[in-house]
């Protein structure tokens, strides 16, 4: 699996999927949620608002799976990360949960390529740095547990998480 970072916009990305740190009711928001609801137009909006309709909100460490509407994407896969609390709720394992989460929904569809935003380090307000290093541990050796996925592509919006995801996969 080739991992790659760079700072810049999510919703210009070509890769098979793009994930959205989306909040519970899968309804669009600020940051990351909000610009690829906005860039993927009303049926994304639509779509989502049946999915929880029918099953119920997103739990923090789930993700489901929608197509990509206006983007050049195929898909979106929606991942609800963790509000951080203080580090004592389980926090941490959300995290990783949402990352196994997107690569299990990237296997089941056949996704080859995806691109992956600073989950839960804007509002949400996990420590940067700690999800760096979480994401970077999971993301180090995954090739036995995730053969399909062939590229990842970590998106990173702000410098901090940039330099943080660099150092840390350097």
């Amino acid at each position: 699996m080739k991992i790659d970072i760079i700072q810049g916009d999510i919703t210009h990305e070509k890769t098979d999927a793009i994930v959205n740190a989306a909040n519970p009711a899968l309804a669009g928001g600020g940051g990351v949620d909000g610009a690829i609801h906005r860039a993927a137009g009303y049926d994304l909006y639509e779509e989502c608002r049946q999915i929880v309709h029918k099953t119920g909100e997103c739990k923090p460490g789930f993700a489901v799976l929608t197509k990509g509407y206006n983007l050049l994407c195929r898909y979106i896969i929606h991942a609800v990360g963790p509000v951080w609390r203080g580090g004592n709720n389980g926090e941490e394992e959300i995290l990783l949960n949402c990352y196994r989460n997107i690569l299990a929904l990237a296997i089941e569809t056949g996704i080859k390529s995806i691109a992956i935003p600073n989950i839960s380090t804007g509002i949400y307000g996990f420590p940067k740095k700690k999800a760096a290093n979480i994401v970077g541990t999971y993301f180090k050796n995954p090739a036995e547990e995730q053969p399909s996925v062939e590229y990842i592509r970590f998106v990173c919006f702000d410098e901090e998480n940039y330099l943080l995801y660099k150092n840390e996969f350097a």
